[in-house]
């Protein structure tokens, strides 16, 4: 019911062959470019804060420009860029634009290499400036980079340090700038080791840079920068000499898929997304493993590299709950089955009754799991209907049959979000009067004081929109009692790896074991976590420990599910309500594969993560929780 801003989407395309195969074969050189435009549309949902995309002309003469970019900021910003690429094919006649041989010499955009990008910020920095693709220049295109990547960074300030020991002066002090400067600190390295080897007197400079740009060897950069990078991260480049490349972190915490084929290597955040573009089968989409890159190098030459040893495998879990599009075959299905387990302490809630019960989703992204709960729920009131059928005996009339065999889970829609709403017009309690109504509710669904009214969202980590408008509108049905039940267990620890959650305070889980501390008398492990969390301040990351799970050790998940309930059920409202959350087994049996639980459980892949969801502690108890634990 509140969004969570989360990763960004990242789209890498290296076209294999000349542009005028693709005119020839799709009937336009901008074939390339489309599919970006298709790749960043259909990860939208990725990030609506701004969007990017960088383009390398790889035939460019001396005197042009090779790297064309543009960014854009806004929810239209995908619209925007690619709008200001058009206007620029304003300038050229009709015959031009289809002569693909005088577009690659002529016409910007039309190049080899496209790669997008789309942003939320998660640190609070925002502005053009910190959109992506960013680029470092010069007058070398073996020289000179464009990176983009869905990433965050734990430890800055040790790169930084590093930076600056490599003799550098960073312009920024930010992960995104920090990783463009290490890897043109070694992209210049290699040039220079090249340079050493086929530099001779007699050869002009031109020979010697063709040479250059010929055996420039990807993998030697990443594996002396990126060891370094305590984070997850899907990061992708370009030099201006025709090498590209698609790097993943060692945890597989964020993301990537890749196609490849004699015409093209296609990169993106998302496997359905790809085949979407390019209209192909699931099995011709594959995973980049943890710590693995693709390199594609100027003679289009393809290879998978292992850049830096996988570590234990910490897939994100919430990608699998909300953020990744649903449309992917194993997504749906784990949705489902999260739903799905939830359905026996659903109808536990409900007191066994499913015969005056009404079950819903809000929001939207939350159908696939309701789908699964109402099978659970099926699968319950089948068992129902065979004892009751048994009960009979053989002396039973038709319609007593009847009247079991149409019993059926009463599921029907009952919120829509009013996209109209807006509450800026307005300040206190008018806004807030305004806030209880951003949902409509369907009337005529409830049995006032009689029904049970149920409604599964995907997760819950403020509440605040549950407590200011959901559970408000959903009161004006009247139903006998409220549950709301969340997909995904109660979020607890602050995210350091590229989402949004990095302040303790805005956790209605955390505040509610704050709550449970004070009124049972255990207020004092609250400083007791902060005096650890501060004695650990100037460890090295890899010893500190996370403390902040104290706060929660004394209490069952159901206590605090408890705390919750109370804690975001309005005055106004009367009727008992209750919040239902998943477990965290339940959360694993669904998604096997995924085992990054970090929100959930504090268990962090890195070392940096211990140190960040402590200094986010220190931040709270201090009175400081505006700021956010990371800088990016």
């Amino acid at each position: 019911m509140e969004p969570i801003k989360h990763e960004c989407g990242v789209a890498l395309i290296r076209l294999l062959k000349p542009l005028e195969y693709y005119q020839e074969k799709y009937g336009s050189w901008m074939y390339g470019l489309n599919k970006l435009y298709l790749l960043m549309e259909k990860q939208h949902n990725r990030g609506q804060e701004g969007a990017g995309f960088a383009v390398l002309k790889m035939e460019a003469h001396p005197g042009e420009e090779f790297f064309f970019r543009e960014r854009a900021l806004g929810s239209g910003a995908i619209s925007e860029i690619f709008s200001k690429a058009n206007h620029k094919f304003e300038d050229f006649t009709p015959e031009q634009m289809r002569d693909a041989e005088f577009a690659k010499m002529h016409i910007p955009y039309a190049g080899e290499v496209y790669m997008g990008h789309l942003r939320y910020s998660t640190t609070g920095r925002s502005g053009l400036d910190f959109v992506h693709p960013f680029i470092r220049r010069n007058n070398f295109r073996d020289k000179s980079l464009c990176v983009c990547g869905n990433f965050n960074l734990t430890n800055v300030d040790e790169i930084f340090e590093d930076v600056m020991d490599s003799g550098q002066h960073p312009r920024r002090y930010s992960d995104t700038y920090m990783i463009l400067e290490q890897l043109g600190f070694r992209l210049d390295r290699e040039v220079e080791r090249l340079y050493k080897q086929y530099n001779d007197e007699d050869r002009p400079g031109r020979e010697v840079t063709a040479e250059i740009e010929k055996h420039i060897i990807i993998e030697n950069i990443l594996k002396t920068s990126s060891p370094s990078w305590d984070g997850g991260y899907c990061i992708c480049g370009m030099t201006g000499s025709g090498e590209s490349f698609a790097v993943r972190d060692p945890w597989g915490i964020r993301p990537a898929f890749y196609f490849r084929n004699d015409e093209m290597v296609v990169v993106a955040s998302e496997r359905p997304v790809i085949q979407t573009a390019f209209e192909i089968a699931r099995k011709d989409v594959h995973e980049l493993l943890p710590g693995q890159a693709i390199v594609i190098n100027q003679a289009g030459e393809v290879r998978l590299s292992q850049i830096n040893p996988p570590q234990k495998i910490k897939q994100c879990s919430f990608e699998r709950i909300y953020f990744s599009r649903g449309n992917d075959a194993e997504i749906y299905q784990e949705r489902k089955v999260l739903g799905r387990s939830l359905a026996e302490k659903v109808f536990a809630a409900c007191d066994n009754d499913l015969e005056h019960s009404v079950f819903s989703f809000i929001p939207n992204t939350a159908e696939v799991a309701y789908m699964g709960l109402v099978e659970g729920l099926n699968d319950i009131l089948n068992r129902q209907k065979a004892q009751m059928i048994r009960a009979l005996g053989s002396d039973y009339t038709d319609q007593q049959l009847q009247d079991i065999l149409s019993m059926h889970v009463r599921n029907e829609k009952i919120a829509n979000k009013d996209i109209k709403l807006r509450t800026f017009i307005a300040e206190g309690a008018s806004r807030n009067d305004l806030a209880s109504h951003v949902y409509d509710v369907t009337y005529g669904c409830i049995v006032n004081l009689v029904d049970n009214l149920v409604a599964i969202d995907d997760s819950i980590v403020r509440g605040t929109t549950l407590k200011q408008s959901v559970i408000k509108i959903l009161n004006t049905l009247h139903p006998r009692k409220i549950i709301i039940v969340s997909s995904a267990p109660q979020i607890r620890y602050p995210d350091c790896y590229g989402i949004d959650m990095s302040r303790m305070g805005e956790f209605i889980a955390f505040r509610a074991a704050v709550e449970l501390l004070k009124e049972s008398g255990q207020e004092h492990i609250l400083e007791e976590v902060y005096r650890k969390c501060k004695a650990q301040e100037s460890l090295p990351k890899e010893k500190v420990r996370n403390y902040v799970k104290e706060i929660y050790a004394p209490f069952t998940a159901d206590q605090i599910s408890d705390k919750i309930s109370q804690m975001l059920t309005p005055d106004s409202v009367k009727v008992p309500v209750e919040i239902i959350y998943q477990t965290i087994e339940g959360l694993h049996e669904a998604c096997p594969n995924h085992k990054g639980d970090w929100y959930f459980t504090g268990d962090y892949p890195t070392a940096g993560g211990n140190r960040l969801v402590n200094l986010a502690y220190i931040n709270y108890f201090e009175g400081n929780d505006s700021k956010r634990a990371m800088k990016s």
